[in-house]
This record gives structure tokens, sequence and C-alpha cells, in this order.
């Protein structure tokens, strides 16, 4: 099976920038400001302080490598038996200070993580911002991956990548400084022209072998990066692609899709075989160098250091411990260079967190241009809801629905119903203040008094009561109200489960979730109730039971529904009538009386 048209989207272009690494600063900087404050500088200085010590510890490991060395040499038994019992001290002072290193660092990334990813939650979820990145395709591919994933590969390496830092910036520090006044000078004789004396050599020969090494690995490693963020892009779109395929599984089977999927499947994931290839292969330029300066490490110390220890100037010892600060300069040197690759994961995430916060402060002006601001209703008013003398367009300003006067009083229920495409989910956007009101006013109450209930119902993951409670968390009822509401949609089967955790909504039928929603509808009681075909997989005679105990059980609330066909007689006050007009634009037509009235 061909599936070619299939292609994860590539990152051309890709490489560190430096904008990105700063907006990533301030956004996740924010955890070091603010309520969180004091807790993450406690963790960070305590950290710092930690791997401070732990490069005393090892500067005097070093100095401990000396003295038992030259007591070797010089065989000194009870130097060598003071040496042990020091050696013993310095390892359980070096072990108690990893123990501090791995307890502050990891609490410290735990923490800063939990701190992004509760505030990306909040600014993808704040303002709708979800739902307009969605429907106007401005939203970053996969961000559910973003937010789960990146998160953890944007904060932990960074962690790690700061010890490290702050380990060879310290470590350079001391090492260098044992290079210098260990190593000393050394006079070369250059024949006619006479000695010539080089100061701290050790420390030359040091600088110089890492800057060289060091700068060669930056130059061959330098595309890691775009290899990195292609992979973690069509990395992304192989787990959105499986994840699909997870939630639409009913249809999937039914139509006996498995072997397309398969295919599609199998595309996206040669396209990320083919990215982890290109950073393989770059791996092996890389070790070409890595493999050719790593084993000279040790080596070149004990090459330079040697002229001196045969002409009596160093001990054993002092050879040893130079060849040890030597290795230990490399370290610090070639940090960057042996941490390329990590950045460049870190990058890779960072930058695609950052697609998330800087889509969501993108849409915010269109938000505020496209919503519109309802008035409240008052009592001189009469009508809880009212669209009045309107007109609503699409994206470009082209009518698409317009008419007189929508409006509702308390106790009302007016039913809105006309063919397919002519508005009717516009109006419920509008309603729900998602949709723009090209002409007109609307009046409103405050939209946590007004529920909408659309044709396919959501039920959360987690408890049938937890789907019931929903959209309110922290909404109080007795288990026994609950299993009431579910008894008045002939849902009283389900009173005994409101403590399952389930796929409740893969394992109650439409009908059923139907139910459930107007039972959510029973619990909450709000004042302005708005039904989007979210009866259409009950029969006539069961909507019309179910509409009937919504108006007796909430008599004051407010009730407008929209269907494609006319609603069953004696439940409304009145209905109205969706057409399309010559030039194709919905028109709200007059009232159909109600032949009887339920009220």
């Amino acid at each position: 099976m061909s599936v070619s048209h299939f292609q994860a989207p590539d990152a051309p272009g890709f490489k560190l920038d430096p904008r990105v690494v700063g907006a990533f600063g301030r956004f996740a900087g924010g955890f070091w400001r603010g309520a969180t404050a004091f807790r993450a500088w406690a963790l960070t200085l305590g950290l710092a302080a930690f791997l401070i010590l732990s490069t005393a510890a090892t500067v005097a490991l070093n100095h401990w490598n000396r003295w038992f060395f030259d007591s070797l040499e010089a065989r000194d038994v009870g130097g060598l038996t003071h040496a042990v019992l020091v050696f013993a001290v310095i390892i359980g002072f070096m072990a108690a200070i990893g123990v501090g290193i791995v307890l502050t660092r990891e609490t410290l990334q735990v923490d800063w993580r939990a701190w992004i990813v509760k505030h990306l939650v909040d600014r993808w979820l704040s303002r709708q911002r979800f739902y307009h990145l969605n429907v106007t395709g401005k939203e970053p591919p996969n961000p559910e991956y973003r937010i789960s994933d990146d998160t953890r590969w944007a904060t932990e390496p960074l962690v790690d990548l700061g010890i490290g830092l702050v380990l060879a910036v310290v470590g350079a520090a001391a090492f260098i400084s044992i290079l210098w006044t260990v190593g000393g000078s050394y006079t070369l004789e250059l024949g006619s022209l006479g000695p010539v004396t080089i100061p701290a050599y050790m420390v030359i020969a040091a600088l110089a072998y890492g800057i060289i090494a060091s700068g060669l690995m930056m130059w061959v490693g330098a595309p890691l990066v775009g290899f990195v963020g292609r992979k973690n892009e069509a990395e992304g779109y192989f787990r959105f692609a499986m994840m699909r395929i997870r939630d639409n599984a009913e249809s999937v089977a039914l139509m006996n899709g498995a072997r397309y999927e398969q295919a599609v499947l199998g595309r996206f994931y040669e396209t990320v075989v083919a990215r982890w290839m290109a950073i393989v292969w770059q791996h092996g330029h890389l070790t070409w160098i890595t493999n050719a300066s790593g084993p000279m490490i040790p080596i070149i110390p004990l090459l330079f250091a040697a002229p001196k220890y045969i002409s009596g100037e160093l001990t054993l010892g002092q050879v040893t411990q130079l060849a040890a600060a030597f290795v230990q300069v490399q370290i610090a040197i070639s940090w960057v260079v042996d941490n390329y690759n990590r950045v460049a994961e870190w990058y890779a995430s960072a930058r695609r967190v950052m697609d998330i916060v800087d889509a969501c402060d993108a849409i915010d002006p269109q938000i505020e241009a496209t919503s519109p601001t309802p008035t409240r209703p008052t009592a001189a008013q009469g009508a809880t809801l009212r669209l009045s003398d309107f007109e609503i367009g699409d994206g470009t300003g082209r009518p698409l629905l317009s008419g007189a006067d929508l409006s509702a009083g308390p106790g009302e229920a007016v039913h809105v119903h006309g063919d397919s495409s002519t508005g009717k989910s516009t109006l419920v956007r509008v309603l729900a203040g998602l949709w723009p009101v090209a002409r007109g006013g609307l009046t409103l109450p405050d939209r946590s008094e007004v529920m909408i209930t659309p044709q396919k119902s959501y039920l959360p993951l987690g408890s049938l009561k937890g789907a019931l409670l929903y959209p309110n968390p922290t909404l109080q009822m007795s288990d026994d109200r609950l299993r009431a509401a579910l008894d008045k949609v002939d849902l009283g089967a389900l009173g005994g489960r409101l403590d399952e955790v389930a796929r409740w909504d893969q394992v109650l039928s439409n009908g059923e979730r139907q139910r459930l929603a107007m039972a959510r509808l029973l619990i909450h009681e709000p004042r302005v109730i708005i039904l989007d075909d979210a009866l259409s997989a009950l029969d006539e005679s069961a909507q019309a039971a179910i509409l009937a105990r919504l108006r007796s059980e909430l008599p004051d609330a407010t009730i407008v529904s929209l269907a494609q066909r006319p609603a069953p007689a004696g439940v409304h006050d009145r209905q109205l009538v969706l057409e399309r007009g010559a030039d194709n634009t919905a028109l709200m037509g007059s009232h159909v009386p109600e032949l009887a009235n339920a009220k």
C-alpha cells in the first residue's frame, strides 16, 4: 500500500536561536520569582553549595594523591598508614556531598517542571485559548506532547547542564592553579638562541590542547541542533498518529481500517528512523575526534612532565598530581563539547515549549476582537437571553446568519430548528462567546450561570461522579443527590457506580451520554441552558419526557434548544426557524406557535 502523501512535517532552518533561549529564560525563570521564589532559591543555592564542596573534595583528593605517591616513593610506612585513614575520611565526605547533590538536584528538577507545566496548562486553557488556537489552525502540533514531555526535556537537562557548568568553571580555576604552582616554568634550550623560559608551561599545554580539541568538536557537531529538532518533530507526529487511532478505535475497527493505519504509522516511523540515522551519522563523525583526542589526555601531561621528573625537579607524587589536574582541566574545557548533544536536545524541547507560549500570546488579540462581550440582563429587560437585530459573519466578514430577535426570559423554553448548514452551530458559538457578532447586541448572564450541552457531550477522565460534577471541580453534592439526578433521566442503574473510574465516553452509548448530560444540568441548576442537538440520539417521546423533566425541575431556567428537526409538541413556548435565503445566508424566521404548552 502506498501512502507517500503522509509525511511528518520538516523543521527547515532549525538552528540555535538566542532569542528563543532568552524567551525561555524569561518564561521559565518565573519559578525564581513570586510565590515559589523562596523555595526555588533555597534549592538553587543549596545545590551550588554542594557543588563547591564537591570540587573542594576533588581538590583534596588530588593533594592526597600527591601525598600518597610521595610516601610510596619514600617507603614511608607511617605516612602511608596516615594517608589511608585520611582517604577514608575524604571518601565519606564525598559520599555525603553526593547525597546532598542528588536530593537538591532532583527536587529542583521536579519542582521547576511542575511550575512550568502548571503555567503552560493555565495559559493554554485560560480564555478558551485551546479552542481558538485549534479552530484558527494556529495551534502548534502535538500540544499535549509538548506540555507533558518537552517540559521535562527542557528542565531536567538544563539543571544537569548547569551543574556541569558550575563544576567545570570551579574545577578549571582550582586545577589550573595546581598546574601553575606545581608545574612551574620550563626552560627550553634552543642552541645558539640560548635558553627560553616558558612560564606556567603545563597551563599553556592544557589550554592549547583543550581549545583545539573542543574547537574541532564544535565545528563538526554544529549540525546536531537541527538534526535533533527534526527528529523530535517526527517523533511528536508519530505519537499523535497513534493517539488518534486510539481515540477513534471503534470507527477504525468498524471501517476495517487497520491496514491503512498500519501503513500510515509505518510511513511516519520511517521518517523518525531516517532522522535518527542522521543523528547517528553525525555522532559517527564526532567519534573520530573523541576517540582520537580522548586516549591522549592522560598521556600528554606525563610527556610534558617527564623531562622535569628525569632531571629531579618533580617527584613522582607531583607528576601524578599534575596528570590528574591536566585531566580535570580538559574535562572543564570540553564541557560544552561533551554536552553538545544534550544542549541540542534541550534547545529543541525549549523551543517546542515556547511555541505554545508564543501561540497563546499571539491569539489573545484575535480573542479580544472576535469574542462578543454580552451585557448582563436586568429585571427591567425581562429576557435572560437576547440576541437582537443581529448579523453573524465568518472570519472574512461574509454574512452567515441574521435575524430580528432571539430572546427568552426566566422559565421560558425556545426551540430553534433548521436544516444542516443553516448556522445552528455558529449561533451556539456566539452564545458561548466563541464567535463574533457583526451586528447586534447580546444579553446573557455570567458564563458561570450558563451551561451549553453539545450533541456529543464531553465526559472527562475519572469517575462517574466526576463526569456529573463537570465542569465545576469544587461543586459539593451528596451521592444521594447525584443518584436522584441519574434516576430522573432513566439512568438509575448507574447509581451504584458513582466512584467507578472508567472511560465513560466509551462505556456509555450515545443516548446514555446525552441522558447523563441532562442529569448534569439538573445537578448544576444553571440560569440559562443551551442544547445544541443534545437529544438527537433519543426518540421523540424520550426527548419530550426529558425536556418536560428539565422544565419541571428547573422552573426558572431559560432553555434554548437547537436541532435539525422541529421540537416535540408541548414542551416549548415557541419555535424559531432557520431558513437559507436566496443569497445563501441563513435567516431566522418568525415565531411558530406551539399547539400546546405543557409548561
